[in-house]
């Protein structure tokens, strides 16, 4: 077998750089239209080369073929025959005054005037033009056509080629597969590839579609925001493998029609005859009547759909059971197998469901995550028996994950964190941006609120309230109508401070200051002001934007911190907020008492459906409870003398 390194590709444009050649352009101008590489600096000896290099390709070629006349030809380097850049017959006349003369004789003068210089020019003209001749027969009869297998440094500028090859794509085959599911933007994360030489790559798969017989998908040459949904609906065909779970596609002997642990159909009370239907069912009951990618598709839903979507998977491809066979064992199997999936059910978080990169896990769940797994599991399965769908729940019996950490104690930030990013927020630009970013921040730390009910906040959602304290003095104030999880309605008190804020937001952009204005209703208290269409409500912020707005901010306050302080704020997110405002609500500032609030009314802002899962953020002082301890003995002790 020759293990030799194989002999570099000629391209198209090969052929062109030494057709210009010929016609006399410039070596360097000629390697800047066809060879040169984004970025790569114009060096006249390796322009030389190449054009040795080519021409030597091109004669032994010619002799491959049995040309070896054609072979001598396309080695004359035409430029050094001299072009004395001669006058044509008819200017030649005009300029003698022999306008009037025969043909015969003007071209007799024009010789005895040029002689030898007219029959070198000719000559030089007829050589270019059999050159020319060459170059086409060449480009019919040798040029190569690109192969999938081929390494990528056959056909790309070394450079390019090598990077390429770094990133793990050594063939044409793979740079082809990288960019069909990655979409646009393939190029992201690879060093020293932008998006110029990116566009290099792609111009030569389109050029080379039918050779290769790897067309580049519409998709892929486009932003993710401009494709249609019928073009990411194709990306993804629908199977039994791992897909989002509106692809899959349930095999018969699997699809739980005749499962093991079904309740007899007569009795069942949802309109479902296998397991994905049932899924659906629940997911619908739950407020999921959204498409997948629809923005009124809630945060609970996503959470309740990734978690069936995983198990459903699972069941199919790795316990090789329908949903409705599961049994104990089974679900035990499964708490083992979230908390290290193997590494092909995983991917990035930024895989959008439609790209073919979409994977179930993004990584070994924590125990935090495992609890909340097996939760929504042993809820599906409660409700899937109480429809008389299934005879028994396999999650039930199983042993949660010990919580080792009281509830939002590493997941919340301290007094000075909460003060440096205050700071910050202080200190950032006057754009609006800027304002609406630090207003989402401090209204989660005061309010404690899911990142889907702030961003689903408008102004109709604020009412003046005036009511009477215990010392029958008037309170006024402004609350928040919150309708969070399981559809709970809650009223959240709003800091005055943050209200003006708001108020002076809303001025600024021509809408009424008071915020409880009925104009002001469909304005979203995030609201993308200069988005606004004329004569309409301005839109408002995703979950998304919010999100990775927070995040970039957290990002750079960080980098003026150091130790434990720039650790947790690199960490922190729009729910770290939540859990933030929920400590130091309870805890008072830096555990002074005096300053906390009382246990309800957290409960009541939070939204907790239980007492206990507010409780779960009061921070025991460890020296207060000595103390405390030490009254209730004193105290007690006297009362007994």
């Amino acid at each position: 077998m020759d293990f030799a390194t194989p002999r570099k590709a000629l391209r198209k444009e090969h052929f062109a750089f030494i057709r210009a050649i010929a016609q006399g352009v410039d070596p360097l101008k000629c390697w800047e239209l066809y060879l040169r590489q984004e970025s790569e600096s114009v060096d006249a000896r390796k322009v030389r080369t190449a054009i040795a290099w080519i021409r030597s390709e091109f004669a032994a070629a010619a002799r491959r073929h049995s040309r070896p006349g054609l072979a001598r030809l396309i080695l004359i380097d035409v430029a050094q025959i001299k072009d004395l850049k001669l006058p044509s017959l008819d200017e030649f006349a005009q300029a003698e005054g022999l306008e009037d003369f025969s043909a015969a004789e003007i071209q007799q003068a024009y010789m005895d005037a040029y002689g030898r210089a007219a029959t070198r020019a000719q000559r030089r003209t007829q050589l270019v033009h059999r050159q020319l001749e060459a170059i086409a027969w060449l480009e019919t009869a040798i040029s190569p056509r690109p192969r999938p297998g081929d390494p990528v440094g056959d056909w790309l500028a070394p450079a390019l080629a090598s990077r390429l090859s770094a990133a793990g794509m050594p063939t044409l085959f793979t740079v082809a597969e990288r960019i069909n599911s990655h979409g646009a933007r393939w190029w992201a994360g690879i060093p020293a590839i932008g998006a110029g030489k990116a566009a290099t790559v792609v111009k030569f798969f389109l050029e080379h579609e039918a050779s290769l017989g790897m067309p580049i998908g519409d998709y892929a040459r486009q932003p993710a925001s401009a494709l249609s949904a019928a073009q990411r609906d194709a990306l993804v065909p629908a199977a039994t493998a791992l897909v989002p779970i509106e692809k899959l596609r349930l095999p018969a002997a699997l699809d739980g029609a005749a499962g093991r642990f079904r309740a007899p159909s007569q009795h069942c009370t949802l309109q479902a005859t296998n397991d994905l239907d049932a899924i659906n069912e629940w997911l619908r009951i739950k407020g999921g009547g959204a498409q997948p990618d629809d923005a009124e598709t809630n945060q609970t839903h996503r959470a309740y759909r990734k978690e069936a979507e995983r198990l459903l998977l699972w069941s199919l491809l790795e316990a090789g059971k329908a949903l409705s066979s599961l049994d104990t064992s089974d679900a035990a199997r499964y708490a083992e197998f979230i908390a290290s999936p193997p590494a092909h059910w995983c991917g990035r978080r930024q895989n959008r469901r439609w790209s073919p990169l979409w994977r179930p896990f993004e990584g070994p769940l924590a125990p935090a995550a495992q609890r909340l797994t097996l939760r929504v599991l042993r809820s599906l399965f409660s409700f899937l028996r109480e429809q008389n769908y299934l005879v028994a729940n396999p999650f039930s019996a199983l042993r949660q994950p010990p919580m080792n950490l009281p509830l939002g104690s590493t997941r919340a930030l301290s007094h000075h964190q909460w003060q440096a990013i205050s700071a910050a927020l202080d200190e950032g630009p006057d754009s609006e941006l800027a304002r609406r970013r630090a207003r989402a921040i401090r209204w989660f730390y005061a309010t404690g609120l899911r990142l889907s009910e702030l961003a689903n906040a408008t102004c109709g959602d604020l009412h003046r309230v005036s009511v009477i304290d215990a010392r029958r003095k008037t309170v006024h104030g402004v609350t928040l109508s919150v309708r969070g999880k399981g559809d709970r309605m809650r009223d959240v008190p709003i800091p005055q401070a943050l209200i003006l804020e708001l108020s002076s937001e809303l001025t600024r952009f021509g809408w009424p200051a008071d915020v409880a204005e009925p104009v002001n209703r469909c304005v979203p208290i995030l609201a993308r002001f200069r988005a606004a269409a004329a004569g309409k409500p301005p839109p408002g912020w995703s979950d998304s934007g919010i999100s990775k707005a927070v995040h970039r901010f957290m990002q750079r306050c960080a980098s003026s911190l150091t130790g434990d302080d720039r650790r947790q704020v690199l960490k922190a997110s729009t729910h770290w907020l939540r859990h933030t405002h929920a400590s130091h609500a309870l805890n008072g500032q830096d555990g002074v008492a005096d300053s906390a609030m009382p246990i309800p009314l957290v409960r009541q802002t939070l939204g907790h459906s239980s007492l206990a899962t507010t409780s779960a953020y009061i921070q025991a002082d460890q020296a207060q409870h000595i103390q405390a301890m030490e009254r209730f003995w004193e105290q007690n002790l006297q009362v007994g003398q």
